[in-house]
């Protein structure tokens, strides 16, 4: 596994584990998903994984419970989930980096931190590595809640400040209201999503940030499983406009030469997806995993150097693939659903 070049308590992990899915039955994990979910999260240690990402919007604090009930054991050895055979056993919440979310409704200064108490207990940790805001609030500005994000901090309740979908002057403000860095900002990137490249991940590099990519696959796009022949069928990906038959027929080209450029490295369309945002030293990538399967070979992404010639032809792959998104594709995801 590598890490981000930067002077932090705990060592970040270049991938981490996304756990949106945790708990999120939309996403298949069924009756079963907590033992799975465990068995993820121990793998996902094994392999020197270190940032886990969680929220409290996700499965309405279910998630949360479910990555800390697959910390926990192994941090105290307890008998009643023993860790598999050759598995490390130790204090592992020693150097996992735990990240969590506050969904920011009415985000004032005493409701950050009561949230804050709320997270940490359902993890069951006492102290939040990396707490965020969510999303930016239209109305209530980052000055109340970053003094709640202080207070935090201050007691030792959170480690590090981060943001999630804020732009670029956002961040800096909230940063400049904290009176601290505010190390991240979670925001969508992937080869199909390269917004971030044009402002947040300059900035990052230059001033020591980091950029924490979430749907780095793009749900699963870049993964190379679907085609307008075989569209997915989970109801999440189904209201993503670039599952459209349209939009898988417009990538062809771009899964294409990511199939051409894992073929040289023996790797995988989405690990090439993934390395490509990784060539940033400064950005992490957070995917969800199904399968401890899945989990290893994300985690192998992070040794993928890819070539300079490679990092172009994917760059020119990429902005040639031109989605029908916004508007437009409202009705288009209308008939899809109801077949009509």
């Amino acid at each position: 596994m590598r890490f981000v070049p930067l002077d932090t308590p705990k060592p970040i992990s270049k991938i981490g584990l996304g756990t949106w899915q945790f708990g999120s039955k939309e996403w298949g994990y069924g009756p079963d998903y907590e033992r799975r979910a465990a068995d993820i999260v121990r793998r996902a240690l094994d392999l020197g994984v270190t940032l886990f990402d969680t929220a409290e919007l996700y499965g309405f604090g279910r998630s949360e419970r479910i990555l800390g009930a697959a910390l926990r054991p192994r941090q105290s050895g307890a008998s009643d989930t023993a860790p598999r055979p050759g598995a490390a056993v130790g204090d592992d919440l020693a150097k996992v980096v735990v990240a969590s979310k506050i969904f920011p409704v009415l985000p004032i200064a005493p409701v950050v931190q009561q949230r804050a108490v709320a997270s940490a207990a359902r993890l069951g940790v006492s102290s939040i590595d990396l707490y965020q805001v969510h999303q930016p609030n239209p109305v209530v500005a980052d000055t109340t809640t970053m003094r709640g994000m202080r207070a935090l901090q201050d007691v030792g309740l959170v480690g590090e400040v981060g943001v999630s979908n804020y732009n670029l002057r956002r961040w800096r403000f909230a940063e400049a209201a904290l009176g601290r860095r505010v190390l991240s900002n979670q925001v969508r990137y992937s080869m199909i999503d390269r917004a971030p490249e044009e402002d947040l991940i300059p900035y990052a590099e230059q001033a020591g940030r980091i950029v924490i990519a979430y749907s780095p696959l793009a749900q699963g796009f870049l993964s190379g499983r679907y085609d307008a022949k075989n569209p997915p069928s989970g109801a999440v990906r189904r209201a993503n406009p670039y599952f459209l038959p349209e939009n898988l027929e417009r990538g062809t080209e771009l899964i294409a030469t990511l199939r051409e450029v894992a073929g040289a490295h023996d790797a995988t369309p989405s690990q090439i997806a993934l390395a490509y945002l990784l060539h940033h030293p400064n950005v992490v990538a957070i995917p969800g995993a199904s399968s401890v399967e899945q989990m290893e070979r994300n985690a192998a992404a992070a040794e993928i150097d890819l070539a300079d010639d490679e990092y172009a032809a994917l760059g020119a792959a990429a902005r040639q693939f031109r989605p029908i998104t916004g508007l437009a594709a409202v009705p288009k995801l209308i008939r899809a659903r109801t077949g009509k």
